[in-house]
């Protein structure tokens, strides 16, 4: 496992996850979220949304699985923060970009956000502390 010496600014993570069509049921059996944007078409489209979308932890925890596969381990993963910019739906091929900007002692900062195929950003402003000893 990486020490936080190990590290550099700069250095560059990445993780590509797709959104099937049946995610967001699986995520709302898992979190017990079960608002119907999520997993009933005709509620989502009536709400603007086009059809259902996917969950935002579930989005969020993606986000976390990129910065765990960046510090080696998921008890390493001390602080995520992130903006959600723009809905997940069916289909969706997203991949999590993030570069650390800081190694302070133990502590390794990274910032990360989220683009769908299209390019357009679905999660932002994104922040993830690790300590590595």
């Amino acid at each position: 496992m990486r020490r936080a010496d190990e590290f550099t600014v700069g250095e560059r993570f990445s993780l590509q996850r797709e959104c099937d069509r049946y995610r967001p049921i699986y995520y709302a059996a898992a979190s017990g979220d079960f608002n119907p944007i999520h997993i009933d078409p005709e509620v989502g489209a009536a709400a603007g949304l086009g059809g259902v979308i996917l969950q935002g932890l579930c989005t969020m925890a993606w986000a976390a699985e990129a910065a765990i596969r960046l510090y080696g381990e998921p008890t390493r993963l001390k602080k995520l923060k992130v903006r959600f910019a723009r809905p997940v739906k069916p289909g969706d091929t997203l991949t999590f970009q993030g570069v650390v900007t800081k190694v302070e002692g133990a502590r390794v900062t990274a910032e990360l956000e989220a683009v769908n195929q299209r390019g357009e950003q679905v999660l932002k402003g994104g922040l993830a502390e690790g300590e590595c000893e």
